[in-house]
C-alpha cells in the first residue's frame, strides 16, 4: 500500500475511452507475469476477452469502472452482459493502490449495477492463487460453483467459478 494515498484521491469514471482496454490488458499481462508467473498465453486470453468486450460493448447493458490517480489508470473493473447474466471481469489494481478500500468500493458499485440491471445471475472466474480477491467475493455473497485444472496461463493452476443469484 502506498502510504498517503486514500480512496478520496482516486477518480473513477464509467465512460470507456480509446486506449482504456489496451491499458487494462497491459496491466493484467505485466502484473500477473510478475506476481503469479503467468506467461504469454494469459496475455492472449485477456486480449481475446477484451476484444470480445470491445466489439460487443453496449453502454446501456455493460459498465466499466476505470480508476485513475493523477491522470494515470491504476485499476479497473468491467461488468459484461452475457444474455441474462453479467460477468464480473478485469478487476485489477496496481499494487500501490491495494489495501485502501478501492476493491470494496468497486464491489459495492458493481453489485448496485447488477441489481439495477434486472439480471438474475452474476458470475466470475478466478484462480486459487487469488486468495484476497476470493475473500472479497465471498464476503459480497458469491459462492464457488465450479473448478477446473488448467495450464492455459503457461503454468498449472486451478481456475474457480463463482456465481451469485440476485
Amino acid at each position: 500500500m502506498n502510504v498517503g494515498i486514500s480512496l478520496a484521491d482516486i477518480t473513477i469514471r464509467n465512460n470507456l475511452q480509446p486506449g482504456d482496454l489496451g491499458f487494462v490488458a497491459y496491466m493484467h499481462a505485466m502484473l500477473y507475469a510478475k506476481e503469479m508467473g503467468y506467461g504469454i498465453n494469459f496475455e492472449g486470453y485477456v486480449l481475446d476477452g477484451l476484444g470480445e468486450f470491445a466489439h460487443q460493448y453496449d453502454p446501456t447493458k455493460d459498465k466499466v469502472w476505470i480508476c485513475e490517480h493523477e491522470g494515470k489508470i491504476i485499476g479497473s473493473l468491467v461488468g459484461f452482459h452475457r444474455n441474462s447474466d453479467i460477468q464480473f471481469r478485469y478487476f485489477i489494481f496496481l499494487p500501490e493502490y491495494r489495501g485502501i478500500g478501492l476493491g470494496k468500493h468497486l464491489m459495492a458499485e458493481f453489485m448496485n449495477y447488477a441489481r439495477a440491471s434486472g439480471c438474475k445471475n452474476i458470475y466470475l472466474w478466478t484462480t486459487t492463487e487469488q486468495a484476497t480477491a476470493i475473500s472479497l467475493y465471498t464476503r459480497f455473497g458469491f459462492k464457488q460453483t465450479g473448478e477446473k485444472f488448467s495450464t492455459a496461463f503457461d503454468k498449472p493452476l486451478t481456475e474457480l467459478r463463482f456465481d451469485m443469484t440476485l
